[in-house]
């Protein structure tokens, strides 16, 4: 990698994009975005943009996967060709294909799928516009869109990535920063049952670090989960017979 490293945090303590360590970017969400799901939510964290369809319940296909006792989850995470700044190929690349399989077993946690035996309940999430934290917006907007599908669940799931740049310590990262920035820690989690169900670390943190960086995403994924709640209630308030 020939680029020379930008400085992450400025003389006066903020981050190279104005931002306090411990901010958000601006997240904007809406649910019951597509007509042709079942569910569907567009979420964007700054300049991220990810949308997420959800079918079913429904009959497997083919049906020899199918499991007596539960419903399956299959889940498919892609980048669009035109997401990131160079095109990017269509066929699924490894990371898509391991982030599916992560994102599915998040969001296994928080799904009642013995409710639905021999069914499926499928997951489609599409990052339109990538600027860092692909995944846990990803996460947050399937967590969304399954609640707009009817899926029951025991709770929604909130996400954020947070990272350590020019050695501090900072909440949701950018594409800058995880390129960047010497660590970076996806965080996933059912806010009021405080189960977490996403926690990966690319990087080094000391134990002290990692709890300081644990504590700034818990505390970034309570507004996050506000704000999914918002989301939700503004669509059913406003269409309260459908």
């Amino acid at each position: 990698m020939s680029e020379e490293k930008p400085k992450l945090i400025r003389e006066d303590g903020l981050r190279h994009d104005g931002r306090r360590p411990d901010e958000l970017r601006p997240i904007r969400m809406e649910v019951g975005v597509l007509k042709n799901a079942d569910g569907s939510a567009l979420v964007e964290f700054g300049k991220t943009k990810v949308i997420a369809a959800v079918y079913g319940p429904r009959e497997v296909l083919p049906k020899h996967i199918s499991l007596p006792d539960r419903a399956i989850i299959r889940c498919r995470y892609h980048m669009a060709p035109f997401s990131t700044m160079d095109r990017k190929s269509p066929a699924p690349s490894r990371r898509e294909i391991e982030l599916s399989k992560v994102i599915r077993e998040a969001l296994e946690a928080a799904i009642f799928t013995e409710l639905y035996p021999r069914t499926s309940i499928d997951v489609f999430i599409e990052v339109l516009q990538a600027d860092g934290g692909t995944r846990t917006a990803g996460l947050t907007a399937a967590s969304l869109a399954l609640a707009d599908a009817g899926i029951p669940m025991r709770d929604l799931v909130a996400a954020v990535a947070v990272g350590k740049v020019d050695g501090v310590i900072v909440l949701d990262i950018d594409e800058v920063e995880d390129e960047f920035g010497e660590a970076d820690m996806p965080v996933g989690i059912m806010p009021s049952l405080g189960k977490v169900v996403l926690l990966q670390l690319n990087g080094v943190l000391t134990p002290e670090e990692f709890k300081e960086a644990f504590e700034l995403a818990k505390k970034g994924i309570e507004e996050i989960y506000r704000m999914q709640k918002e989301a939700l209630a503004k669509k059913y308030l406003e269409y309260p017979s459908t």
